[in-house]
């Protein structure tokens, strides 16, 4: 019976073990040690970024909240901030006020903001309605988060936030929710 209940509690932390390392690998992954990851095209775009960053930013159509096709060229010479959020995470929630007032504020220096909720249609309308929110919010649904990988989101951790100049070019990522501060900070020196 005691040598049942022992190798019982060593297969269990076993399984446990295997478990954390796998999570570790995934979180902890380096993907510049990788040679395959240092493409052209998937270049850091600034000291701090994962290779997983493209230079310039991915193109993509998504809906928006009155069914209408939009894609992010239509933001061209603008300074871009691209919000991935969703109605189920606190953090993103917390930040739209702040992307409210950015808006406000720099529109007409050329600011423009759109959100894409990893969320559907109708969970999306019934959050967004009441807030007054003043920019695009496109639904991604289950293509979102595969969207945010394609913006360098490796870990798909929500929120996450992009920041493209003018020219199309990705100059800052950030995963977990921004501040009006922090944000301010990042797109000031681009308008």
């Amino acid at each position: 019976m005691k040598r049942s209940v022992f190798i019982s509690i060593i297969v269990v932390v076993a399984v446990i073990s295997l478990l954390a390392g796998m999570y570790a690998n995934r979180l902890f992954d380096d993907p510049e040690s990788n040679a395959a990851a240092q493409t052209a095209q998937n270049k850091p775009a600034k000291t701090g970024q994962s290779t997983d960053t493209p230079e310039i930013r991915p193109d993509f159509g998504l809906q928006d909240l009155d069914d209408e096709l939009r894609h992010v060229s239509e933001w061209d010479g603008d300074v871009l901030i691209v919000n991935f959020w969703a109605t189920w995470c606190p953090p993103c929630r917390r930040e739209i006020p702040a992307f409210i007032d950015l808006q406000e504020e720099y529109r007409d220096q050329g600011l423009t903001i759109v959100g894409i909720a990893i969320d559907t249609k109708q969970d999306t309308v019934d959050f967004v309605d009441p807030l007054g929110i003043n920019y695009p919010i496109l639904i991604g649904e289950k293509e979102g988060i595969a969207l945010s990988k394609d913006y360098g989101n490796r870990l798909g951790v929500l929120p996450y936030t992009i920041i493209v100049d003018r020219d199309g070019k990705i100059t800052e990522t950030h995963r977990n929710e921004l501040t009006f501060e922090e944000a301010e900070a990042m797109i000031k020196p681009l308008l």
